[in-house]
């Protein structure tokens, strides 16, 4: 089970971290991604950190401003939003996969409930 938190609102130029918390799995073995969905969009790939946290890919809308990272200690992975825009304005989710991180959402097997992000001023 995946347990997404932190979301909230913010304004833009605003920060955020949003969790990942994984139960009932060993997290050490999961790659862990992020997607986000905005009204009316269709799900969007954010960022994605393999397993050991060595290798991390993210989209090209979110590249400088946003990180993912992991501490499989506490079965936890992080997504530090900084330099909010209106546009991240959307229900993230976080999925886990024993593949490679990827950025293909078929590819998860778990989904998280998601947390809503609103940027607005």
């Amino acid at each position: 089970q995946l347990q997404a938190s932190g979301g909230g609102s913010v304004q833009p130029g605003g920060s955020l971290r949003l969790s990942c918390e994984v139960s009932g799995l060993s997290l050490r073995y999961y790659a862990i991604a992020w997607y986000r969905q905005a009204p009316g969009k269709e799900r969007e790939f954010v960022a994605a950190i393999s397993w050991s946290g060595r290798i991390t890919t993210c989209a090209n809308s979110v590249k400088g401003r946003f990180t993912i990272s992991r501490d499989n200690a506490k079965n936890t992975t992080y997504l530090q939003m900084n330099s909010l825009k209106l546009e991240d304005t959307a229900v993230y989710y976080c999925a886990a996969t024993e593949r490679h991180p990827s950025a293909s959402p078929r590819d998860y097997d778990y989904w998280g409930q998601g947390t809503l992000v609103t940027v607005s001023s």
